[in-house]
């Protein structure tokens, strides 16, 4: 079941969300602040494929709700959802763990289109499992049935974007990967979003894996085109 937790504050939002996720096949659970959105998540073990979550809520904002779901949960696809249009505030919530940004207003085509978009990408978490193969890279295991990083032996905690990334990026070592061709691989043909979307979580990557994130090893960027995993020994 495409099961999706949406908390949003306004009434009306809130109410045309929930109807057209419905109509597309969505089992919704819909709250309208992010205290209980927490409660919610608790209360059903997370079993949840997506959350929607809006920015700007009294009480506990989407920010804060964003970052306390993804330290539960790596796997699961996260959109926020904001009238604020600012790059600040996309980037903000990409580096705290949101796999997505929706500005308001928006079609409902569009919605669905972008919560397929995660959700497909969720299901791929099990359908890869049976690839049991791991993959190396100097000091670097990626491991397909486990959906794990590992670095000299010690765990990389990744998000799903970002374990997806990284995949990618190993099975084509030493080749320049385009800005466009990572967008298509990981968010889908579809997606209606800003290819910055790619830079911002490349640059969480590399904090994560990097040993001077400013000055990569590993992640070269290739101006004007995109990025290559560098093969080290």
């Amino acid at each position: 079941m495409k099961k999706i937790l949406v908390c949003e504050d306004e009434d009306v939002i809130r109410d045309f969300v929930v109807i057209n996720l419905q109509r597309s096949g969505y089992i919704v659970t819909d709250v309208n602040c992010g205290e209980d959105a927490l409660k919610v998540f608790e209360e059903q073990n997370g079993d949840f494929d997506i959350a929607l979550l809006d920015i700007m809520m009294p009480g506990i904002d989407g920010f804060t709700v964003c970052k306390k779901l993804r330290e539960k949960s790596a796997t699961m696809g996260i959109i926020m959802l904001s009238a604020k249009t600012q790059e600040m505030d996309k980037v903000g919530a990409l580096m705290i763990g949101a796999d997505d940004y929706v500005t308001k207003p928006f079609s409902p085509s569009e919605l669905v289109a972008r919560v397929d978009a995660i959700y497909r990408r969720v299901t791929m978490v099990n359908s890869r499992k049976k690839e049991i193969s791991p993959v190396k890279s100097g000091p670097f295991v990626l491991s397909p049935k486990s959906r794990t990083l590992t670095k000299n032996g010690l765990l990389v905690d990744l998000t799903q974007v970002e374990y997806q990334i990284m995949d990618l990026f190993l099975k084509n070592k030493n080749v320049a990967l385009e800005r466009s061709r990572i967008l298509e691989e990981i968010w889908g043909d579809n997606y209606y979003g800003d290819i910055k979307i790619v830079d911002v979580n490349i640059r969480r990557l590399r904090m994560k894996i990097e040993d001077e994130p400013s000055n990569p090893k590993y992640i070269q960027t290739i101006w004007g085109f995109g990025y290559k995993w560098q093969e080290t020994e």
